[in-house]
C-alpha cells in the first residue's frame, strides 16, 4: 500500500513541478507520468521489494492452499489419513 501511495506522491509532484511550465496539460501529464516511473525506480526501490515480497508469500500460501484443495478433492487426503489410522 505504502508503494502505491508512494508513487501516487511522485507523480504528484512531478506533476506540481510542472505547473508553472507553459506546456499542454497532456504534456505535462505525460512527462510526469515518465519522469515520476523513473524516479519511483531509484527512490522507491526497498518498498517495492518489500511489495514483491508480500506477494509472493501470498502466491505460495494460494498455491499450497489450492494443491490441499486439488488432493482432497481427488482422495488422496483421505487415503493418506486411512493409512495412517491403520498403522497404529
Amino acid at each position: 500500500m505504502k508503494y502505491t501511495l508512494g508513487r501516487l506522491g511522485l507523480f504528484l509532484a512531478c506533476m506540481l513541478v510542472l505547473v508553472p511550465v507553459p506546456l499542454n496539460l497532456w504534456v505535462k501529464l505525460m512527462l510526469a507520468v515518465v519522469v515520476s516511473f523513473a524516479l519511483q525506480l531509484v527512490l522507491l526501490r526497498k518498498w517495492r521489494l518489500e511489495m514483491i515480497g508480500q506477494v509472493d508469500q501470498a502466491m505460495a500460501r494460494r498455491r499450497q492452499e489450492k494443491d490441499k484443495l486439488r488432493a482432497a478433492l481427488a482422495g488422496d487426503e483421505a487415503e493418506g489419513t486411512d493409512g495412517d489410522q491403520a498403522s497404529r
